[in-house]
């Protein structure tokens, strides 16, 4: 059967790569900076490069538990004598003597002179007398002065994300402060006059306003602060005035709602009013309708108003903008080549975002079903996914065992 054309398949749609590339050349990275605590610096972003200062490791030191000795004296002594003991944070401090060894855990100071250790299982103790099985490489179980790097090489480069692990690591190198990219501050809310806060009634027509949930959800994993100014009335002034206490407080004002062509409200009026906007019409689905430019000196992106459209969009057109704005260098995301497990029907013209599930099957091979239905106004879509199933702009149908292109929402699967 031949796929139908999709009526969206038509000029002036944009790619979402292309707009991506386009909208990047138009925003900058914060040039603010602060200095603040190593203990305080998860998930935010360095402004500077960092050198090691010292050695790594910055001393020999053993990888085991077991006997330090020097390879030499083994071949003149079928046992070795123990003059002493190195622990971690206490070293030996006496003076080495042929044919001897010392006790040593790991991560404790090889003593000069000895440079070998052999792991406790691969020793018998008589006493003072320690029977070594031989090795024959100099250096086994030392872990050497800095074989991980030397004092001055490049450790973390600007515009790195300060993880657990680069905690970790600059620590290491003794490193207590850190300078740090300003914290962008990101202002949002929705529109329409039938959206109801959470855990109020409903009348009929009512709906509870649940992408600023969902935006919210996606700042904090983001990284950025916040302004939430809650459900704005379709009142011209209320949405001038919201607009302009955003642009006046944030670096980027972001709504929901209110972009659509034909849209019977004010948004777009008062957008042209407060701000310089552009409305895009980009070939994705979902998430058709967007619209970007600046309120003042900050940054705008208006998401559309069905739920999975305005999590698609952020996700693949705000994400990147934020990661541009925070200094994060710009990195395509994952994609599996992965085998599809059940049909997917398809009109050609836009790319297609489809929520997918990344699983594995019984042989333990990777593959890749779809959550269900996938209107654009079915947020559980978004709950049961994993991954997003990427289907080009002019495919079609897509048979069962078809590879498909998904990106993981987090990571790969064990």
């Amino acid at each position: 059967m031949q796929a139908k054309q999709d009526p969206c398949c038509q000029p002036g749609l944009m790619h979402p790569d292309q707009a991506i590339s386009q909208l990047l050349d138009q925003v900058r990275t914060v040039q603010d900076t602060e200095v603040i605590q190593l203990s305080h610096s998860l998930g935010r972003v360095l402004a500077e490069d960092l050198a090691a200062t010292l050695d790594l490791p910055p001393f020999n030191n053993s990888a085991m538990d077991g006997y330090a000795f020097r390879l030499a004296d083994l071949t003149q002594h079928s046992a070795l004598k123990l003059i002493g003991y190195s622990f971690a944070g206490h070293a030996f401090s006496g003076d080495y003597q042929p044919g001897s060894c010392v006790r040593i855990m790991t991560g404790a100071p090889v003593p000069d002179c000895y440079d070998t250790v052999q792991m406790q299982e691969k020793t018998q103790a008589d006493g003072e007398m320690i029977t070594i099985e031989p090795t024959h490489d100099t250096g086994e179980n030392i872990r050497a002065r800095g074989e991980e790097m030397r004092a001055g090489a490049p450790v973390l480069k600007t515009g790195t994300q300060i993880g657990a692990a680069e905690m970790g690591v600059l620590a290491t190198i003794g490193v207590n402060q850190v300078r740090v990219y300003r914290q962008l501050t990101v202002a949002f809310f929705s529109t329409g006059d039938e959206l109801r806060p959470v855990g109020s009634e409903l009348a009929p027509g009512q709906i509870y306003d649940s992408n600023r949930y969902s935006i919210l959800g996606m700042l904090q994993q983001a990284g950025v602060d916040w302004v939430d100014l809650g459900v704005i009335q379709d009142d011209p002034e209320a949405i001038r005035a919201a607009f302009q206490k955003a642009a006046s407080q944030a670096d980027l004002v972001l709504t929901s709602g209110g972009v659509s062509v034909g849209d019977a409200d004010f948004t777009k009026q008062i957008l042209s009013e407060e701000g310089e906007i552009t409305f895009w019409r980009m070939a994705i689905k979902p998430g058709k309708p967007f619209a970007f430019g600046r309120l003042g000196k900050a940054v705008f992106c208006g998401l559309p108003g069905n739920p999975v459209s305005s999590m698609v969009t952020f996700y693949k057109i705000v994400t990147p903008l934020l990661n541009k704005m925070r200094g994060l260098p710009q990195r395509p995301p994952l994609r599996l080549s992965v085998p599809l497990a059940k049909a997917i029907y398809k009109h050609p013209g836009r790319v297609e975002y489809q929520r997918g599930i990344l699983s594995r099957n019984e042989a333990g091979e990777l593959e890749v079903t779809t959550t269900g239905s996938q209107g654009s106004g079915m947020l559980t879509s978004m709950s049961l996914a994993n991954c997003f199933i990427i289907l080009p702009q002019m495919q079609g149908d897509t048979p069962a065992g078809s590879l498909v292109d998904v990106e993981p929402f987090h990571g790969i699967l064990s």
